[in-house]
Order: C-alpha cells, then structure tokens, then sequence
C-alpha cells in the first residue's frame, strides 16, 4: 500500500496543476467533445459556454457564504475549546490521522460547508502539536471526510427531491429522506464509512525510517489567534464600546434564532438559504461581539477566492454539456446496458464521470437526473435508489474533485498535488464500499 500511495503521490506532484489550471483543461476538452462527438459547431458551443458562464453567480455567493461562514464558526471561541480537547487526548501520528477523518466525517455529516472547513482546522492543530505526523496525509485524511456529502444531512439531491415543489416533482413525485440518506441500506453505508476510512487512513501513514513531511513550525499559531484585546481606558470610545457589545450580538442573534425557528413551525424546508442564515446567526452568538465576527469573516474570506475565480468555468462547462447532448450521451450509454437492479450502479459510475464537469451536486442532478429518472421509469427501477446512486457518484467523485478541496488547501497551504496521491486511494475504497452498497440494495 506504501509503495501505491508513493506512486500516485509522486504521479500528482509531477503532472497534476494547479485548479484553474485544471479548469481551464476541463472547459476545453468539453468544448471539443461537444464538437467531435455530438457534432455542434465551433461557434455554437463557444456561445453556449458564454451564455452559461454566469448561469451558476447565486450558487457561486452561496457557495462563498456557505463556506466563510463555515470558518467562522468553526473557529468560534467554543469550537475551539472543543477541538483543544480532542486534541489534547491524541498522541501518536496515527490516532491523529484518524481524529481528523472522524472530525470531518462528522462535520460534513452535519453540514458539508461546516465539514469541509472544521477537517482542516483540526488536521493542522493535531500536526502543530504531535510530531511525527505526516502534514500533507492528514490534510487528505480530513478532506476525506467530505465523502459524506452524499450521505449526510445537507445531501443536495436527497434533500432536494424530498422538497415539495422541486424541478423534477412531476417526473418523480416527492420522495422523503427515509427512503434516501435515512434508509437502513444508506445508515449502514454511512457507518461502514465510519468504521472504514479513518483506519485506512491510519494505514497509508509513513512507517517508522520513511519520510515524512511535518507542518511548517511557521504556520503554527493561525487559528488559534485571540479576540482582539481590549483597549487602553484613554481609547475607549462610543465606536469601540459599540463595536464590542455582546448585548448587540446577543439581540441579533436571538433575532435569527427566532427567524428559523418560525421558518421551521410554518413549515418551511432546508435550503442552502436557509443553511446560511442558520451559520451566521449561530456565529454571531458564538463569536460574542461584532468585532469578533468581522475579524474572523475576514480570516474566512481568504478560503474562497479559489471558488469565486472556478465556478463560473465550470458554469460554462455544464451550459456545455447540457446543450451539446454530451450528457445524454453519456448516460445513456449506461442506461442501455443497465438492469432495474444495477441501474443505481450504472447511474453512480455516469455520475462519477459526469462529476469532472460538473461539479455541483444541485446542478449535476439537474443535468443527469431527467435521463436517469426516464430509464428508472423504463425499468421499472427505485427512484430513491437511483436518485442515491447519481448522489453518490457525486460524493466519491468529490474526493478527486479540485474544485471542493480548495478550503483544505487555504487552511494548511499546501497544494493540490500535496494531497491528492491520498485521496485518489481513498476515492477507490469508497467506491468500493458504495458499489456493493448500491449493488445489495434492491
């Protein structure tokens, strides 16, 4: 297994660019199928990645906000306190490597943003304070963790057709989250994941005389900045007092408590709106004065400057492949050679190529969903375990994905190529869990 690891490690650092870089590759190879294969014009597909380029702007801000907000409140004073707990029982490099992927399992499960920013934090804390620890593993090992994308709380495509009045309603009805994510065959999934990846991780750890890569002692301290101090009596104004009031954080913040507490008794479904509403009010109350919040926010922006430059790439290569036929013709490709049985399989591999292109869970299941659902109808196949299939496609893809991975690598500063040796292994033992969960689910 080390001599794997090593190979695609060293596979990565050699060939494997930057994101944008990658970006740009992914918007030309599509432009050029959706000329080769499906035979559109030059002309007629550059007008469809233009006109598409933008078409992904409000996810893009929720995406950005989702994930700010997800530093900030990760980094809370509280959270804080708790991840120095969890750290302070670990000791050895591979415990730790473990830590890290149950702490961003478990974030993610709760919410993928939160998830996504709270692995990193905790990996590099566990590598600042256990020598001996393999940086650029642990890093992966917590971003690993964000394979339950598809299997948590904030799933996009179980959570979306389980909302009355989705895109898809009249093709699929509304099909609640017991027979997704919560389903018995998607719980034991989720717990084979828990049980599973963490020790795998332990597992791809150097052995005792093989080189390791430990943080940069420079880095240490980051996260663990202080609230700003208070100041001297003489500079102590109406401005600082106000700027400092936990009287202000706590009215507003009960204000959005109260929000969604009344969104919830009226009714209302989770959205990605409502996502956030939730992780910035809770932040507010967390961080305790206005100060507090505005100097972490400022710390969070600088995680999604990678997202803001990406996403409108990959808005122009799904404009692409929705026009051209590209994905149509992907997919039916797997739908001709399916059964009502492997049809959730198959529709989990298109969706893991599909994934490359398009990036968004939301956005991919818009794309996929309509053909997949047609042949679910033609087959006779689930509609939930279809819909779980796609979801999941998405969430092992997401492991090797650039695009999601960019929090992680502003948190520790490593690059792409660091990390993603790790994660192509840990990509192939969750598909491998997912295939025979898809396959034994009928």
């Amino acid at each position: 297994m080390q001599k794997i690891t090593a190979f695609f490690t060293e596979l990565m650092r050699r060939y494997l660019p930057d994101p944008f870089v990658f970006a740009i590759g992914l918007t030309v190879l599509t432009l050029l199928l959706a000329i080769v294969l499906e035979g559109n014009s030059p002309a007629a597909v550059t007008l469809s990645w233009g006109k598409g380029f933008w078409g992904l702007l409000a996810f893009t801000t929720q995406m950005a906000v989702i994930l700010a907000m997800g530093y900030v409140l990760a980094s809370a004073p509280l959270a804080n306190r708790l991840l120095n707990r969890i750290v302070d029982h670990v000791h050895q490099p591979r415990t730790a490597v473990m830590v890290a992927t149950l702490v961003g399992l478990v974030g993610t499960y709760l919410n993928w943003g939160f998830g996504l920013v709270i692995g990193g934090i905790i990996a590099k804390k566990l590598a600042a304070r256990i020598r001996g620890v393999h940086y650029p593993l642990i890093i992966a090992s917590a971003y690993s963790g964000f394979t339950f994308c598809g299997l948590g709380l904030s799933a996009s495509i179980p959570v979306l057709i389980s909302t009355k009045g989705h895109p898809m309603q009249a093709q699929m009805g509304v099909i609640p989250l017991t027979q997704t994510i919560l389903s018995v065959p998607m719980l034991l999934t989720s717990l084979a994941i828990v049980i599973t990846l963490p020790l795998l991780n332990a597992w791809l750890h150097p052995k005792p005389g093989q080189p390791v890569i430990e943080l940069d002692r420079a880095l240490v301290g980051e996260d663990t900045e202080e609230p700003q101090k208070n100041a001297a009596p003489g500079e102590i104004t109406v401005a600082t007092r106000l700027n400092r009031s936990r009287a202000l954080s706590l009215v507003i913040g009960l204000i959005g408590v109260a929000y969604v507490v009344l969104q919830f008794h009226a009714g209302g479904s989770i959205d990605l709106n409502l996502i956030n509403f939730i992780l910035l009010f809770l932040g507010i109350l967390l961080l305790g004065t206005p100060i507090n919040y505005v100097e972490k926010l400022n710390e969070g922006v600088r995680s999604i400057s990678g997202i803001i430059l990406q996403y409108p790439f990959y808005a122009g290569i799904m404009a692409v492949m929705a026009s051209s036929g590209l994905v149509k013709t992907f997919s039916e490709f797997f739908v001709h050679i399916a059964t009502p049985g492997t049809l959730p399989f198959w529709g989990f591999v298109s969706s893991f190529f599909i994934n490359f292109f398009a990036p968004s869970g939301g956005g991919h299941w818009v794309i996929q969903g309509p053909f997949m659902i047609e042949a679910a109808k033609t087959l006779h196949a689930s509609l939930s375990h279809t819909a779980m299939g796609v979801m999941l496609g998405n969430a092992c893809n997401d492991l090797v994905q650039p695009l999601w991975i960019l929090p992680a690598l502003a948190i520790s500063r490593l690059k792409l190529k660091d990390v993603m040796g790790f994660n192509v292994i840990q990509m192939f033992w969750v598909a491998i869990v997912y295939s025979i969960a898809l396959l034994a689910w009928r």
